[in-house]
């Protein structure tokens, strides 16, 4: 819960306006009775007619009786909270590198062996009502899968991914933003939300930069969560010359902030699955509004309370 939160009825905080009034009306009052206090000369005297009396409690209990009054008057106004509800619906566009640095064996069997595997559990883990669709990213990339609640479809195009050459993230991006526009329209009268989820391994060499489907995707409020998918020391043998294979963490962490998402990495078969895991955890739930006028009202008894136990402190006549 935030310090500050939002307010169902934030017209109502004018109650607040009371808290300096008061103060001041204090202050004057601390003041009248110092000048009264004055007249007299025997203070002996005046401390057996009136008992003694710290000058610090009753600032307290005074200090307690307003910070009541704000909560009552925080609580009057409606305050609204959030909390994660798992969504009913959603669509997620799995977008897999099939470039050819995906043959590098750092992660056993291979990076699209194990990537495949991981993929497929991730899928299996999400809610049966979420549509899916599968986004291929090489040199030229495609949807190999339309928005579908087809689970054994999903697999099984997965399965069927094959290494491609070059590697386009900004057309795969936009070929992501393509397949959500394809996902069949809800019962209700909003749009389900929509998350890509980009598992790669390489550096942008084909097609435009991903700064600019990466701003369309943050335009639409879709987020692009992704996935830096191998290690520094990977490497595969094209015609006959050793290249390192690498992820691009910059380009991918600068896609996943941009549009208000997650970049994670993965260097082996384990961190994968703990990659989509963490990123499961975030697209299967959304942040929801809830009262808490309640917390806001308990708070403020709280304060009573003390005020109240502080008044008749100081008006009982204690034995001496």
């Amino acid at each position: 819960m935030s310090w500050i939160p939002d307010f169902g009825n934030p017209e109502r905080l004018w109650t607040l306006l009371l808290l300096p009034v008061l103060i001041i009306a204090y202050l004057i009052i601390l003041r009248l009775k110092g000048r009264v206090a004055l007249r007299f000369t025997n203070t002996g005297m005046l401390g057996r007619v009136v008992g003694p009396q710290r000058r610090w409690t009753r600032h307290l209990f005074v200090a307690m009786s307003l910070c009541s009054l704000v909560a009552l008057s925080l609580a009057y106004a409606n305050p609204l909270g959030t909390e994660k509800q798992p969504r009913e619906r959603a669509t997620v566009v799995m977008v897999v590198d099939t470039s050819r640095s995906m043959a590098a064996e750092d992660v056993a069997p291979n990076r699209l062996s194990a990537a495949k595997q991981a993929a497929r559990e991730f899928v299996d883990s999400l809610p049966v009502s979420y549509n899916v669709a599968v986004v291929t990213m090489a040199g030229t990339p495609a949807i190999a899968m339309p928005p579908s609640t087809d689970r054994g479809a999903v697999d099984r195009v997965l399965d069927s991914l094959q290494l491609e050459d070059g590697t386009a993230i900004g057309d795969a991006i936009t070929a992501a933003l393509s397949a959500v526009d394809q996902a069949p329209e809800g019962d209700g009268d909003e749009a389900a939300p929509a998350m890509i989820v980009m598992l790669s391994d390489g550096t942008n060499t084909e097609g435009p930069a991903p700064a600019g489907p990466t701003t369309s995707a943050k335009q639409r409020g879709i987020p692009i969560f992704t996935i830096a998918y191998g290690t520094e020391n990977g490497f595969v043998d094209i015609d006959g010359k050793r290249e390192n294979v690498a992820p691009d963490k910059t380009t991918l962490q600068t896609i996943a902030s941009t549009t208000g998402a997650r970049a994670v990495g993965a260097d082996d078969r384990a961190s994968l699955e703990g990659a989509y895991k963490e990123i499961g955890s975030v697209i299967g739930y959304e942040d929801v509004s809830k009262p808490i006028t309640a917390t806001y009202a308990a708070v403020a008894l709280a304060f009573a309370v003390v005020a109240a136990l502080g008044a008749v402190f100081m008006a009982a006549r204690w034995p001496r």
